[in-house]
């Protein structure tokens, strides 16, 4: 169901705005220089909304979630900063204790309600849709949205802006939230800031194909689409899945990745879709296997480039072979945009997801481990804020107890009625699900 916008507006109401520091002074003249590859991403947002049913919201208080945020905000004092520049113009953070910033509204729904609407759109009243600016020594990082339903269920959403650290750290930051709300003692240790980076002599010769530079936008971060974008999200069960992964490897299914093969079908769709201009380079983000060392936050995942080369039809490809570019083939650019931002002294503004078609993979990130009274949520809605007109496509684990994966993707408003189509065609998409 899609509310008229009126409507949708009215479904949250009464919206209260504080904010919460660490519990513990961080001292004076604390910075932190976020490095090249932070710097790429900040003009990104993750947004993440967690509902619970009323057993698990019980007893939950904004007083008991604000005392739990500062025992939190101990180890996670740096997004509790504001944002500065230097006499080069580069970002860094002064680490002065200003906080996260908490909401607290009220829905006209019921849990049940909202979940059955299935209106992706009004997903955006429940997190916090701030970006950083354009005044940056007033903007918090980290906002933390709690939504009262009717029936006595919440949904905590989550805005991690993406200069502080990738969907791991945004996931670690919330689920060591959840073990602080039921009183478990956290051992990690406490972030160390970075400081300033020495600016490279030479940088590449050109910009990597995984990042799009932007007119400057100042000290308002996000950045600006020439189209207008949409969002649809669809659940694929375990049981479809696998009919999937055998139309494209055949017998070995079950040594075959799973986001691959569904990536693989979504880009021969858009394909499709884009017909005179295939995306025959794309963008494929994924956690670092190494993990990001002693850091308990910061952008560690790969961001790695696909190619198919020019003289490819990604509409006439071979899904096997679509599938195995993206596993086999990807060149990891990390170290290309650091450079090449550092070079810069981190005054150009940059972006990744949307400068080409990019496929986000949140499988092995734990975006379902918040739990409240040792119950999980029953259901977890993740999406990007400041996505290029390239778009992105989000896939995640089950959802809950329902096996299979959930699929989010953006793209521009005027192609999504037509990748619809086709993903309908493909058999990965039903009525039902529009």
């Amino acid at each position: 169901m899609v509310f008229p916008q009126e409507e949708k507006e009215s479904l949250v109401y009464d919206l209260r705005v504080s904010s919460v520091g660490p519990g513990h002074a961080t001292g004076s003249d604390v910075f932190h220089y976020p490095n090249g590859l932070d710097l790429t991403m900040k003009l990104h947002y993750l947004k993440v909304v967690y509902f619970f049913d009323s057993e698990a919201a019980q007893g939950l208080t904004i007083k008991k979630i604000k005392e739990s945020l500062f025992n939190l905000l101990d180890y996670y004092f740096i997004p509790c900063g504001r944002f500065r520049r230097s006499e080069s113009g580069r970002p860094f953070i002064k680490c002065n204790d200003c906080g996260a910033r908490t909401i607290e509204a009220n829905c006209t729904k019921t849990l049940d309600e909202w979940l059955a609407m299935m209106d992706w759109h009004s997903y955006k009243l429940l997190v916090s849709q701030q970006v950083i600016g354009p005044e940056l020594s007033f903007s918090p990082s980290v906002l933390l949205q709690v939504t009262q339903f009717k029936c006595g269920g919440i949904s905590l959403g989550l805005s991690w802006a993406h200069v502080m650290g990738d969907p791991h750290s945004a996931s670690d930051f919330i689920n060591l939230w959840g073990q602080t709300l039921n009183n478990l003692s956290l051992k990690l240790p406490f972030n160390i800031p970075r400081s300033v980076s020495t600016p490279l002599n030479f940088g590449p010769e050109k910009d990597p194909a995984t990042v799009k530079r932007v007119d400057p936008v100042g000290d308002h971060w996000i950045p600006a689409n020439n189209k207008k974008m949409d969002t649809f999200s669809f659940h694929i069960t375990s049981s479809l899945m696998n009919n999937l992964q055998e139309q494209i490897w055949g017998p070995n299914v079950e040594q075959t990745p799973p986001f691959a093969s569904l990536c693989a079908i979504i880009w021969r769709c858009i394909a499709r879709v884009r017909e005179g201009s295939e995306p025959t380079t794309v963008t494929v983000c994924r956690p670092d296997p190494n993990g990001r060392g002693n850091d308990i936050m910061g952008n560690d995942q790969l961001i790695c480039k696909v190619e198919a080369g020019k003289e490819c039809s990604i509409v006439d490809t071979d899904l096997k072979n679509l599938a195995s570019m993206l596993v086999d083939q990807g060149i990891d650019e990390r170290n290309q945009i650091k450079d090449i931002v550092e070079n810069d002294q981190g005054v150009t503004d940059f972006f990744v997801y949307g400068a080409n078609l990019t496929f986000l993979d949140l499988e092995d990130v734990n975006v379902h481990d918040l739990k409240l009274k040792g119950q999980k949520p029953r259901f977890v809605y993740y999406t990007l804020q400041g996505v290029g007109d390239e778009g992105v496509v989000l896939v995640l684990p089950k959802v809950n107890d329902i096996e299979g994966k959930f699929v989010t993707i953006i793209l521009p408003e005027d192609e999504m009625v037509k990748l619809k189509s086709e993903l309908k065609v493909n058999g990965i998409m039903f009525e039902g699900d529009f």
